[in-house]
C-alpha cells in the first residue's frame, strides 16, 4: 500500500474516531434538553395561593388547566404554626382554606389563573363560599409581590365590569402569609372519593351557580 493510500485511511479512521466521541455528547444534549423543557427547573416555576371556600371544590380546574405542573390544598392567612383541618375549622385561628398552584408561567399567566379562580367562586359573598359559611371559606387573593397585587386588582375591576354580577365584587386581596398543606385525606379528594365529592359540590350550590353565571361547569 502506498504512503498516499496509507495517508487516507489514517485520516478516515481519525474521523470514524472523532464522530464516535461526538454523537453520543449530541444524543445526551438533546436529551437534556428534551427532559428540561417538560420538567422545567424550580427557577423557571412560580406558586399563586387563593382561597375559595371549600378546597376539594377547587382544586380540579386547576389541575386539568395546561401549564399547571401541580396543585396542593392547605390554609393561609393565619398565624398559628402547623395549623390543621380541625383547628382550622374551629374558626378561631384566622386561616382560610387554600390552594397553592405551582405553574410554568412560559405556559400560562397569574392573569390566565384568576381567570380559573374567579369561575370557582361566588366572587360577591362574603361570609364564606355558597353553604360553606365561616372565615375558613371566605374567598381571597393572597399576591407575593406588587406585579401579583397589581395583576389582581385589574383582574377584579375587569370582573366588576363584566356584567356577569349585580352585586359588588367582594373578595379580598390580601398580601401572601405562609402556607401549610392540609393533611393527605384533603389531598385531590375528588379522586380519593369521587361520589361523595360529586354530591358534595351539587349539593353546596356550587356547581348550579357556575353553570347560571358561565353557562357550564367550569
Amino acid at each position: 500500500m502506498g504512503n498516499k493510500a496509507r495517508a487516507v485511511l489514517s485520516k478516515i479512521d481519525n474521523m470514524k474516531a472523532f464522530l464516535g466521541f461526538l454523537l453520543p455528547c449530541v444524543a445526551s444534549a438533546l436529551i437534556v434538553g428534551l427532559g428540561s423543557a417538560q420538567n422545567p427547573p424550580a427557577s423557571a416555576t412560580r406558586t399563586a395561593v387563593f382561597a375559595g371556600g371549600c378546597f376539594w371544590c377547587i382544586q380540579p380546574a386547576f389541575d386539568k388547566a395546561p401549564g399547571v405542573i401541580k396543585t396542593i390544598v392547605g390554609y393561609c392567612g393565619g398565624t398559628e404554626p402547623n395549623p390543621t383541618y380541625a383547628s382550622v375549622s374551629s374558626e378561631k385561628t384566622g386561616y382560610r382554606e387554600s390552594i397553592e398552584i405551582t405553574y410554568n408561567p412560559g405556559k400560562i399567566s397569574y392573569d390566565q389563573l384568576l381567570d380559573i379562580y374567579w369561575k370557582q367562586i361566588n366572587p360577591t359573598q362574603s361570609d364564606g363560599q355558597f353553604t360553606d359559611i365561616g372565615p375558613s371559606y371566605r374567598a381571597a387573593i393572597f399576591y407575593a409581590g406588587d406585579n401579583e397585587k397589581k395583576i389582581a386588582e385589574a383582574s377584579k375591576e375587569k370582573l366588576s365590569h363584566s356584567g356577569k354580577f349585580d352585586k359588588p365584587i367582594v373578595t379580598e386581596i390580601l398580601p401572601a402569609m405562609r402556607f401549610y398543606p392540609a393533611e393527605a385525606s384533603h389531598q385531590k379528594y375528588y379522586q380519593q372519593n369521587p361520589e361523595h365529592f360529586e354530591a358534595f359540590e351539587k349539593g353546596s350550590g356550587r356547581v348550579s351557580f357556575q353553570k347560571k353565571k358561565w353557562g357550564k361547569s367550569p
